[in-house]
């Protein structure tokens, strides 16, 4: 019989506008959501259905970062491709719990080291370990002299050129079982062969990944820096555009046009940790200067500010896994969309929900607190309405995926056992499982 609850008392932002119901309730069954909307509109509810009382707690739905690398050991950026995949699939492990502890039931990735993250997705699905729902990525696919060529073999990424041999590429990728395929359309400020206004790929190269892509079910995903970057990339029918720092009008029109079907992650984590965390892995302030990041985060403000007024569909994620944006500060990118972006609470909430979840998964079972959807919930001790920083306080989150709450996820890595933890016979559980507020 499937487990029900009810949570009560609750400042509810169920995801599909900005909109907060100061008295809600959500009501679960089993995996899925029954109901959430206003507590008078619960009903008649049987009486043997647990309630939970939260007082005024705010209950939104669980968030998905969507420029996810979970493979990443946050090591120096610079050395994204060293770790062994025996070091890569332990961070992981450890990654994917950090990332439902830091309240994101979801995630979307950009690119894996070795194959790791198809390792993760299946243990996450299988239940071996807790994580995010996971939509996997393989090796980044580049061409000679793109951002992601390192002159050598390494686990990042998968090297070649013309457009039959990117099919080829592609299918190894289908044959991995993978969800998304990761490009580097242009390049990057700290690359000397690749810079950030430089197509890497002809036009024809990308129309055949993404055809080989879509024709076998699987998704594309750019790193567009450039305003001739994200153009490539939406004219080809790409599905997810990282970064789009460089906007023009022709640019955002396009992206206006293609609102439907495309997803733009404008996190700017990485320039952020540039310039503000430099010194940590031997640069200058002047050297990031003169690599053009202070123009990037200005860039980027108005591009952001481009994408609300023709309301194009942005979604959280901003290459965390480095050691200047470690595993665990996702929640920053909400702050930062608030304070440097231009948004409002409400709006960066529902890049990380209702946007975040339509682009992590396709059949739309998450990212809104609706009926029939997945019961991916955060209960957050505080108004991140009010104070967006709140998200970033672990200690301030209880964590539901799929009707069970999770504790403990990203602290606490280490248990006292207690007698009534302890399985009885024919009995299976665990403590980081337990379904109890």
């Amino acid at each position: 019989m499937e487990k029900e609850l009810i949570l009560k008392g609750a400042k509810l932002f169920i995801g599909v506008d900005e909109s907060v119901i100061e008295d809600g309730a959500v009501h679960v069954k089993g995996d899925k959501i029954v109901y959430a909307g206003p507590a008078a509109g619960l009903g008649d509810v049987d009486p043997a259905i647990e309630q939970v009382d939260v007082n005024g707690q705010f209950v939104m739905p669980g968030m998905s970062e969507c420029h996810a690398h979970l493979s990443f050991t946050d090591g120096s950026p610079f050395e994204l491709g060293s770790p062994t995949p025996e070091e890569a699939t332990l961070s992981g492990v450890r990654s994917s719990r950090i990332m439902l502890g830091s309240g994101f039931t979801s995630a979307l990735s950009f690119g894996s080291v070795h194959k790791v993250d198809i390792t993760l997705r299946e243990a996450i699905n299988s239940g071996k370990i807790p994580g995010p729902r996971l939509a996997a990525a393989g090796k980044d696919i580049g061409v000679t002299s793109s951002n992601v060529d390192s002159g050598g073999v390494g686990g990042l990424s998968l090297i070649t050129d013309g457009p039959w041999n990117l099919r080829q590429a592609v299918r190894q990728q289908r044959y991995l079982n993978v969800d998304v395929v990761k490009i580097f359309i242009d390049g990057e400020g700290i690359s000397n062969h690749a810079p950030r206004d430089e197509l890497a790929f002809h036009d024809d190269e990308v129309a055949a990944i993404v055809d080989e892509a879509h024709r076998r079910n699987m998704r594309v995903a750019t790193h567009s820096r450039s305003a001739e970057g994200v153009k490539q990339a939406v004219r080809a029918g790409c599905d997810y555009i990282g970064h789009a720092n460089f906007l023009d009008e022709e640019a955002a029109d396009l992206l206006a046009e293609a609102r439907d079907r495309v997803f733009v992650g404008p996190g700017i984590a990485w320039e952020m940790g540039l310039v503000n965390h430099h010194a940590s892995i031997g640069l200058t302030r002047q050297w990031v200067t003169d690599r053009g990041y202070d123009d990037q985060i200005e860039a980027t403000i108005k591009s952001v500010e481009m994408m609300l007024e023709r309301d194009i569909r942005m979604m959280t994620g901003g290459d965390y896994g480095i050691s200047i944006a470690p595993h665990g500060t996702y929640a920053k990118d909400l702050e930062m969309f608030v304070d440097i972006l231009g948004m409002t609470p409400g709006k960066a909430l529902l890049c990380a929900t209702q946007y975040g979840g339509a682009a992590a998964d396709p059949e739309n079972r998450v990212g809104t607190l609706e009926p029939g959807k997945f019961a991916d919930i955060v209960v957050v001790d505080g108004d991140p309405i009010a104070d967006i920083r709140v998200m970033q306080d672990h200690s301030k989150l209880t964590v539901m995926k799929g009707g069970v709450i999770y504790r403990d996820l990203v602290n606490d890595l280490s248990y006292e056992i207690k007698a009534e933890d302890i399985p009885k016979t024919g009995q299976a559980t665990a403590r980081i499982l337990e379904p109890a507020l």
